[in-house]
């Protein structure tokens, strides 16, 4: 099924993914003496590691799988852009839709002793961006919804970008195109992504918006969350992921459990960015849901089997079908 003359039918395709653009660095440390001049430890960097973040890892993990990714966001003038740019090109995605500002470039410094999280710096925006920087971002995508994208992804992380006039702008012209819409969603305000055609939740991000949380394991529950999202926000197809107990899908004449694979969980960072574009590349490819759900369900086992953010592969997928 997932073999090399499938990822023949599903390369090349142009995914746009819109929204919060973001660089993640991991400082590895050692914790072996406090500091003099204060009862802290000192963390003594042993290696450094960068990688796209947010909606840039979604883009990532798309070109990883062999698709065309467009990248449309801000970021700022600063030497945590230029490592962004260098990593993006690495990995051949287009970033010409990236407009700069007056603000930094959202990043996430993570310091990492003995495969623990000591702790994080965000450097981010507080306030809102300017409206003429949405026109332009609207301007972008519309200029290439014009000559043909085979999917657009809102990935939402809450940075400022995904505004509710945004996002439902977006939906709209891509709407009147007839381009599918993907939502990777955050937070608790779901109405800005109404009438999108496909949502990809986890079961903590469904839990945010329901009255009474559910649990991972929970079959009939995880279908009831997905049919509440699909019927509240009139989105047409819900592929919410459950850990280790796979993934749920909803659409119109299907609701149907997927379970994955066993795998070692080494570390889950970056896994929903995975899923998502492993859905967003089968739908962009016009394939049966079932199939996207699949698909993504392999990608996912493989994100989280690999330490940090893990952009599986298309050798990856073929290896472990």
């Amino acid at each position: 099924m997932f073999d090399s003359k499938f990822f023949e039918i599903v390369s090349n395709k142009r995914i746009l993914v819109a929204g919060d653009v973001m660089l993640d660095k991991f400082y590895l440390a050692k914790l072996d003496k406090f500091s003099s001049d204060a009862p802290i430890p000192v963390a003594k960097i042993t290696r450094r590691e960068a990688c796209p973040g947010g909606s840039a890892n979604v883009a990532r993990c798309l070109a990883a799988l062999g698709a065309k990714p467009l990248l449309a966001g801000f970021v700022g003038r600063d030497h945590n852009c230029e490592s962004l740019m260098e990593l993006l090109y690495k990995s051949h995605t287009d970033t010409h839709g990236l407009f700069f500002t007056d603000y930094p470039t959202t990043t996430k410094v993570r310091v990492i002793a003995k495969n623990h999280q000591v702790f994080r710096l965000d450097f981010e925006v507080d306030t809102q961006y300017p409206d003429e920087l949405f026109e332009k971002l609207l301007r972008y995508i519309h200029k290439h919804l014009n000559h043909t994208l085979d999917a657009v992804v809102i990935a939402d992380y809450e940075k400022g970008v995904c505004t509710e006039h945004f996002c439902q702008a977006l939906i709209a012209d891509c709407h009147w195109h007839g381009t599918p819409v993907i939502i990777l969603p955050y937070g608790v305000n779901w109405i800005k992504y109404q009438h999108a055609d496909y949502i990809v939740p986890n079961v903590a991000k469904l839990n945010r918006i329901l009255l009474s949380p559910i649990s991972a394991s929970d079959d009939n529950a995880s279908l009831a969350a997905a049919h509440y999202v699909s019927r509240k926000f009139a989105i047409r197809s819900v592929l919410a992921t459950r850990s280790g107990y796979g993934l749920t899908l909803v659409s119109p004449n299907i609701s149907q459990h997927f379970r994955t694979k066993q795998q070692l969980l080494i570390d889950p960072a970056g896994a929903a960015d995975a899923v998502c574009a492993a859905a967003s590349l089968a739908i962009a490819a016009g394939v049966k849901l079932e199939l996207a759900a699949k698909l993504s369900n392999i990608v996912a086992g493989i994100a989280v089997s690999q330490p940090g953010s893990y952009a599986p592969t298309v050798e990856d997928v073929i290896n472990n079908f």
